[in-house]
């Protein structure tokens, strides 16, 4: 039996079924030319409480960077809400799909006073936007070929 204390997110989220329990530095953006290239080269999807940005990477790995201004709170607000993202992402059961794509998730004003349960709602249906949509061809946001 395991004694550790277990979180509210754990026994609700993914928990043990999760092949990790923590975001392995790999899968993070850690640069800030890796956001930017998300920003700039990358496409967008849209939603009511975040906007994601990606695009292809030659980590072949989804990696993951959370950005969120001060629109959205103070300090404890916005890296709860980042917190809770990346526990979405790294529990998200299609995340195998993202493979060689970087993801920016920019948070928007309305995310950090929503239930747990509909962020994770919102974000998994963008998440499975960028899924289904596949790898972002660089150019092809702009209709240029290589």
């Amino acid at each position: 039996m395991d004694a550790r204390p277990t979180s509210p997110l754990l026994s609700e989220g993914c928990g043990r079924e999760a092949p990790s329990r923590r975001l392995l530095r790999r899968h993070k953006l850690h640069k800030s030319s890796e956001f930017l290239r998300c920003y700039r080269r990358g496409r967008k999807a849209h939603g009511p409480l975040a906007t994601l940005h990606y695009h292809p990477n030659e980590e072949g790995a989804a990696r993951l960077g959370i950005t969120a201004s001060r629109k959205v709170g103070h300090a404890v607000v916005r890296h709860r809400t980042k917190r809770r993202v990346r526990e979405i992402f790294r529990c998200w059961p299609g995340r195998g799909a993202l493979r060689g794509i970087d993801v920016v998730v920019h948070l928007k004003p309305a995310a950090p006073a929503v239930p747990f349960d509909e962020l994770k709602a919102e974000i998994e249906r963008l998440f499975g936007r960028i899924a289904a949509d596949g790898p972002a061809v660089e150019g092809e946001r702009r209709g240029e070929e290589e």
